[in-house]
């Protein structure tokens, strides 16, 4: 729980932000000073699918300066496309990115409203069928990291000769990409960390790829859930980690098994809490990651039940750490 100073401090703020005629006076403030926030928006899907201008508005006014897409896209995979709409209708999902809107119109309202998106969720099967296609309708939004958010099929991950070959792919992936001013990314979802004869495949993948042309997106919630310490990653591998997806934790959270599978990702999600009111050291860990280079910090509180008090209070937070 908040300590109650810190409580008042950050309740007064979310209402300043909210209501005073002074917000906009407070954000500059606070930007000056502090760092850019960003919002990948399965924190807020059903708001973005309903009202994308909207939401990006709102995003705007709240201070937040970046943006992270997840598809599917209309240059996704035909399978991709096909295969999300079982779970987009689970979620309650009526479209997919970006909403009914062309690209053109998306770079439009992200311009309108001072908003950029320096990075974009793509799934694996596009970037094997459809990379090329994809590179070049993302590239007028000055995307610079297309990012895997997860291994889906266990048959892409089940030993570390799988992962030797996924090492081999991500670094093609990087180098077709870096002639567009792009890197391939690799966003962590807890597996990673399950040990192989004495190797844990997220220091493999760490080691056996192109420190120029594959970088990595920190998720501190998966990543914990595991067993694993984001400072220590952040210690270790300076410069590989370029982005970072922050959440807290309402209490200490692990996997009950090797945190390999969609049901064990969603047993935690009760978990998820508004970072600045856990358990977990953000303060620490946004300290550590400054100092390994993390460019881009990102609010993802997954499907979150409180769409927009989650966005005003972690804005606050975050900001005043």
């Amino acid at each position: 729980m908040l300590q109650r100073r810190q409580f008042i401090k950050t309740s007064g703020l979310a209402a300043a932000i909210a209501m005073s005629p002074f917000a906009q006076s407070l954000l500059e403030q606070f930007s000056k000073k502090k760092k850019t926030l960003g919002v990948q928006l399965f924190t807020i899907p059903r708001m973005a699918d309903n009202d994308l201008k909207g939401t990006l508005k709102l995003l705007s006014e709240i201070g937040y300066r970046e943006v992270e897409f997840f598809g599917p896209y209309p240059f996704s995979a035909p399978e991709t496309i096909e295969g999300w709409k079982p779970l987009a209708a689970q979620l309650g999902f009526k479209r997919n990115a970006f909403y009914g809107y062309s690209l053109a119109e998306v770079k439009s309202m992200l311009a309108d409203f001072g908003l950029k998106t320096p990075s974009m969720h793509l799934d694996l099967t596009t970037f094997r069928k459809n990379l090329k296609a994809t590179l070049d309708a993302v590239a007028p939004l000055g995307v610079k990291y297309l990012a895997l958010p997860a291994l889906q099929d266990i048959n892409d991950r089940r030993n570390l000769d799988d992962y030797k070959r996924l090492c081999d792919e991500f670094n093609r992936f990087g180098e077709q990409m870096s002639s567009y001013g792009m890197a391939f990314t690799y966003h962590n979802h807890g597996f990673e960390h399950a040990d192989m004869g004495g190797v844990k495949p997220m220091d493999f993948l760490l080691q056996n790829t192109h420190p120029k042309n594959v970088k990595f997106e920190l998720d501190i919630f998966w990543m914990a859930a595991a067993g694993a310490d984001p400072k220590d990653f952040l210690a270790r591998y300076p410069g590989r980690f370029k982005l970072m997806h922050i959440k807290d934790a309402s209490e200490p959270v692990r996997f009950k098994g090797d945190g390999g599978t969609p049901d064990q990702w969603m047993a935690v999600f009760s978990k998820m809490a508004d970072p600045g009111t856990g358990v977990f050291d953000i303060a620490g860990i946004l300290k550590a990651a400054k100092k390994s280079g993390v460019e881009h910090f990102l609010l993802e509180r997954d499907l979150t039940p409180t769409p927009v008090e989650t966005l005003k209070n972690s804005y606050v937070n975050l900001m005043g750490m």
